[in-house]
């Protein structure tokens, strides 16, 4: 049975849809009300309150930590200064993606990083004649991501409130993947510029004791600001226009493939600017700088499906077209024409109706031959119990990606 979040007396309480997940098992929202939308909003227009405690998360300590970071991980996290945080991928032997996630340097020798998937056994098989330490600390830390326009502003407010405007000042002065310790709600709370939106945000991390206060608190100061609580349909939507992958589902770990087709490697997933090739030996590299050099088989592709054509095949059986309720996340075939043929060049693993872009998206792993901007594919629905294919735009990615992000 999941277990209650820190932030559970409070998001239960919210909670009038009684929709609820297992997310790495915790309770986790799916939406408050019964539909998502106004969620969505928040996040896109005001600002979005999102509990994100069942992010697994592993300390890594010692003289060597940075060093045995740059061998597991693709980022050469030598490079990273104090505070700074890194997006990073982290693969097998043969450079298949296994996770990815979040690293934060605190300092020299203490690190940490967040995953989907639990990594601190993983880290720890490939730890021999490094001096680190490792811990996982999933559980003695709950977790805040407060995403959209006005979070900046509710931030700053509750700083003003807490300990005046100088503290305030240095939360706007933070800049993007950047954290700082901040006393908010009389606690110190570590404030990361980070997020799964692709919009302006911040991730809080406390004390499981501090939660509820910090909860209370940033409600009351984003009152002003249209700041509501939000669950995991809302964020889906709001990842997927952003282009960002989610594991399990637009990919599957190379520890949890059943089969070598299943694999998928950082470049193939468009993520290959978190390689860094050249430098000491890290897990996959080899493998890697030959997928390089050869180019990827696969390639991660935005698509624009194309409404006038899904419309038209509704209308043939005389009905409105249907949408997903939120994020669809069952993979769809996606089709090319070859000499007068239509081939399967791949599939579509998750997408969305956008209500910002007012654009039917998708992501979907390609041929890369097939994977040129402004080439027309077929994306497979299903109408009325028959499979149909209507025509989809190859796009760029993101989709959203709002200047306010990084300002």
């Amino acid at each position: 049975m999941p277990l209650p979040t820190p932030f559970h007396p409070r998001t239960s309480a919210l909670c009038t849809s009684y929709r609820w997940k297992d997310w790495a098992g915790y309770h986790a929202v799916c939406s408050y009300d019964i539909c998502f939308e106004r969620e969505y909003t928040a996040f896109r227009h005001a600002a979005g309150l999102l509990d994100v405690t069942p992010l697994f998360k592993t300390r890594i300590t010692g003289p060597d930590a940075a060093d045995f970071l740059s061998f597991v991980l693709t980022r050469d996290a030598r490079r990273l200064k104090d505070a700074q945080v890194a997006y990073s991928t982290w693969c097998d032997d043969a450079g298949k993606l296994i996770d990815d996630g979040t690293l934060t340097r605190l300092n020299a020798s203490d690190f940490r990083l967040t995953s989907a998937d639990p990594a601190r056994a993983w880290l720890a098989s490939n730890a021999r004649g490094f001096s680190v330490e490792l811990l996982d600390e999933t559980e003695q830390i709950a977790a805040l991501s407060l995403q959209g326009p006005r979070s900046r502003a509710v931030l700053s407010a509750l700083a003003a409130q807490t300990t005046g405007t100088e503290a305030a000042t240095r939360l706007e002065a933070l800049p993007f993947f950047r954290s700082l310790d901040a006393e908010l709600a009389g606690r110190t709370v570590t404030v990361s510029r980070t997020g799964y939106t692709g919009d302006l945000g911040y991730e809080l991390w406390c004390s499981p004791a501090h939660a509820l206060a910090l909860w209370d608190a940033l409600v009351e100061a984003g009152a002003p600001h249209g700041l509501l609580p939000a669950g995991l349909d809302a964020l889906d939507v709001t990842r997927i226009e952003a282009g960002f992958i989610l594991n399990g589902i637009d990919y599957t770990s190379a520890l949890s493939a059943p089969i070598k087709a299943r694999k998928s490697t950082p470049h193939e997933l468009g993520l290959g600017w978190t390689v860094h090739l050249e430098r000491e030996p890290f897990l996959g590299q080899q493998a890697l700088r030959r997928e390089r050099q050869a180019g990827p088989a696969r390639t991660l592709v935005g698509l624009d499906a194309d409404w006038d054509a899904l419309e038209a095949l509704f209308d043939r059986h005389d009905l409105a077209p249907e949408l997903a309720a939120g994020g669809w996340r069952t993979a769809v075939p996606v089709y090319a024409n070859a000499d007068g043929e239509r081939i399967q060049i791949g599939q579509a693993t998750s997408g969305a109706w956008s209500p910002t872009l007012k654009q039917n998206l998708a992501l979907a792993s390609v041929r890369s031959a097939h994977a040129r901007l402004g080439m027309t594919l077929g994306l497979e629905v299903t109408v009325e119990y028959e499979r149909c294919v209507i025509p989809a735009t190859v796009v760029k990615r993101p989709f959203y990606n709002p200047a306010h992000k990084r300002a």
